[in-house]
């Protein structure tokens, strides 16, 4: 697979996000491997609304800025969700509607994947929903990297 050709989907993605500033203060570290695989390992990434986005900063910089307020876990764990959610659509759902798979196909796609979503939902909740501020934050810079 590393043979494949680059195509400019990354470089879109990244066009299409302009920089924002980040507060240091309270975000751990990346670990340096992270850093180094960000530039030189594929990735594939989905485009989702920007209400979601902004819904999903505003999660991160509320963690980032107060890491011990209750709540943040149950935000975070919604806003996972909602990216789980989309990214399914993204990466399945569009495709079988482009390639005009017929509604019956398309139905039941979405049936299957709406399971998926749900128990994957649920089980990062549990995880999410019990973690100590310290790994809320871990978690959050990892998504802050993907956004």
């Amino acid at each position: 697979m590393s043979s494949l050709p680059k195509t400019g989907v990354k470089s879109a993605a990244k066009a299409a996000s302009p920089a924002r500033p980040l507060s240091v203060k309270s975000v751990p570290v990346p670990p340096v491997w992270h850093a180094a695989a960000k530039d030189t390992e594929p990735s594939l990434r989905f485009y989702h609304s920007k209400a979601l986005r902004t819904r999903t900063h505003s999660v991160l910089s509320a963690i980032e800025a107060a890491p011990d307020a209750p709540g943040h876990a149950e935000a975070l764990a919604d806003v996972v969700n909602d990216l789980i959610d989309a990214g399914m659509d993204y990466y399945f759902l569009r495709a079988l509607k482009q390639a005009n798979v017929g509604f019956v196909i398309e139905q039941s796609a979405r049936l299957g994947l709406s399971g998926a979503v749900r128990l994957i939902s649920s089980v990062s909740r549990k995880f999410i929903v019990r973690m100590e501020p310290k790994q809320l934050l871990v978690v959050a810079s990892h998504i802050r990297t993907l956004a």
